[in-house]
């Protein structure tokens, strides 16, 4: 146990968004020799008693940090992609300890693939980052967004279904040099991080443009946030996004998100009774541009055609109905066997331009397996077969 840093055990615990009585119930530590759970561990993290291994792999679980972070020299630096766009009421939510883990992984795999690129000497820097850098117009910037990525509306509602279309897209941006990622947990379920905590995230680098998708979310919802980041990119600001979009940076993305998929002639000419849209005209709107409900009745609100009482309505209705489909769909998945294979499944959420400078970086020998792994955020082992797997996950 040489090593361990109490400074590190509180900084954990804090980070999570835990106190002391609630951080000592998680970790299952309860009262000994007349003192509280709470003040059991407070003895840990002023480094008068030492935790066992056992209390420490419990600490590392529900911290959700990996367990060598409590042997680091320092409290690490807070990681930083950029500004924090998001409105949320509580930033101490233990996702928010989640996010930054997630925003840390994504970091240091992003720096990987920029050290990678940098040694190419054919590689320039992508165009279309900081393009737009002084454009406030969403019409200008919708257009913009267009032209770099080679956007066509109609071939993407020709799309079988939401997520085929959004796999179109995903190939237009990641041709243009961009690094297109599903990533909403820390590498297992139970580290799910709510929308509610970030829909997406963008971090705006001229040689390695990331964006990241939180596919915790409805997969209608995937295509609007990956033009939402993208018009981050355009404007060259890397940042977080999520909540409900206050800010005028926020706004600006979401009105040329919006701009890009729907024009404003569907919005405006789509029926109304009595100042509620039918809901049987939103759902066949919402399925021909292959965008979400609540997309639609937002810009609806946008538009003035209903008011901020009934949009609010319509978005916890649909809310509510996802996540009661979203809970079907979990338990018949429990019932039935089959499925895709991990490394289909994996693909996927990394990214046909990832896995290709993972590629070719293996190829060349410039990358080793173990960095390979670092880069693609899986076990050493698994990235021969993962880099071999030429099969995508339908989408």
């Amino acid at each position: 146990m040489a090593g361990l840093n109490p400074e590190i055990l509180k900084w954990a615990r804090e980070t999570a968004g835990l106190g002391l009585d609630a951080a000592a119930r998680k970790i299952a530590l309860g009262p000994a020799r007349g003192l509280t759970g709470a003040d059991r561990l407070a003895e840990f993290e002023a480094g008068d008693e030492v935790p066992s291994p056992t209390l420490l792999k419990r600490m590392a679980q529900q911290y959700h940090r990996p367990l060598l972070t409590f042997y680091m020299a320092e409290v690490p630096a807070r990681v930083n992609v950029g500004q924090d766009f998001r409105t949320l009421p509580d930033r101490s939510d233990p996702s928010n300890a989640l996010l930054e883990t997630l925003l840390r992984d994504v970091k240091a795999r992003q720096a990987l693939v920029r050290e990678a690129l940098e040694d190419d000497d054919d590689v320039t820097p992508v165009q279309l980052v900081g393009a737009e850098v002084s454009t406030r117009n969403a019409g200008r910037l919708s257009d913009a967004l267009i032209d770099a990525i080679g956007f066509d509306r109609e071939a993407y509602r020709a799309r079988s279904s939401a997520e085929e279309a959004f796999s179109y897209l995903r190939a237009l941006v990641e041709a243009r040099g961009v690094f297109v990622l599903l990533a909403g947990d820390c590498g297992h379920w139970s580290t799910a991080i709510d929308v509610s905590v970030f829909r997406g995230f963008a971090i705006a680098d001229a040689l390695a443009p990331f964006v990241v998708v939180n596919d915790q979310d409805a997969k209608s919802a995937w295509s609007f946030t990956l033009l939402h980041e993208l018009a981050h990119l355009l404007l060259g600001e890397s940042g977080v996004s999520g909540g409900p979009p206050q800010g005028a940076v926020e706004q600006l993305c979401n009105d040329t998100a919006a701009a890009t998929l729907i024009s404003i002639s569907e919005i405006r000419d789509l029926p109304l009774e009595g100042g509620v849209a039918d809901l049987r005209h939103i759902n066949a709107l919402a399925d021909r541009a292959k965008v979400s409900r609540a997309m639609i009745a937002y810009q609806l609100y946008r538009a003035g055609r209903i008011t901020l009482v009934v949009w609010e309505g319509l978005r916890d209705a649909f809310q509510a109905e996802w996540l009661a489909k979203k809970d079907r769909d979990k338990e018949r998945n429990r019932t039935t066997d089959g499925g895709p294979s991990w490394y289909i499944v994996r693909r996927h959420r990394l990214g046909a331009a990832l896995l290709a400078v993972a590629r070719q970086g293996m190829a060349d020998g410039s990358l080793t397996p173990t960095r390979a792994a670092k880069m693609l955020g899986v076990n050493p082992m698994n990235v021969y077969p993962l880099l071999a797997e030429t099969r995508r996950v339908a989408a």
